[in-house]
């Protein structure tokens, strides 16, 4: 399946104590979206692995749109030299995060991270969208979170299919051919091993 793929957003940690191996995968991302010429829309930061990924799809000459609340500015330090829009609220970002991209990359992450991914999930449950959502997940970092969705559908709170929902991948030049089979690239979501 074909997916037209022009915008992705990234969802990642803001962190500059991360781990450097996380780092340096956000880095490789950004450069991977610039080569492809898939324009990297992401929170604006220019810290963390927000700002890496930034700066590797600035830096390799793509495009990058960052989306930043007001009160954000200062504790993620905006990264000045790429285009970015100053919201007020963190609900505009996530909507603006939704309405300018054609698919999702979810990066390691923290809290943050954590509670933009279930709205993201949620409003593919609630059939909002249909746009691919890829976690990067490598040895296993987002395993916990898919054994707690698993639960609730073994609890019969969520359908089985919303397993169907998302793509693993462990490798970072793996994730853009899995945006790019769209959504339901046929790779299991509890696999956190893809090569």
């Amino acid at each position: 399946m074909s997916h037209r793929l022009r915008s992705v957003c990234v969802f990642c940690g803001s962190s500059d104590a991360a781990d450097p191996a996380y780092l340096a995968a956000a880095t490789a991302l950004g450069e991977a979206l610039a080569a492809a010429k898939l324009r990297l829309v992401y929170g604006g930061g220019g810290v963390g692995l927000m700002g890496a990924v930034a700066r590797g799809a600035h830096d390799a000459g793509g495009q990058v749109l960052g989306i930043i609340p007001d009160f954000l500015l200062g504790k993620e330090r905006a990264l000045e030299t790429v285009e970015h829009v100053v919201v007020t609220s963190m609900h505009q970002r996530k909507q603006m995060f939704f309405e300018e991209s054609d698919g999702f990359v979810i990066l390691p992450g923290g809290i943050g991270t954590l509670e933009e991914v279930v709205e993201l999930l949620s409003w593919r449950r609630l059939d909002l969208h249909t746009l691919p959502v890829v976690f990067y997940s490598p040895d296993g970092f987002w395993q916990p979170l898919f054994e707690l969705f698993q639960h609730t559908v073994d609890a019969r709170l969520t359908p089985a299919d919303f397993m169907d929902a998302w793509t693993v991948v462990d490798q970072v030049d793996a994730i853009i051919p899995a945006l790019l089979a769209g959504p339901k690239a046929g790779v299991s979501p509890m696999l956190t091993s893809v090569t």
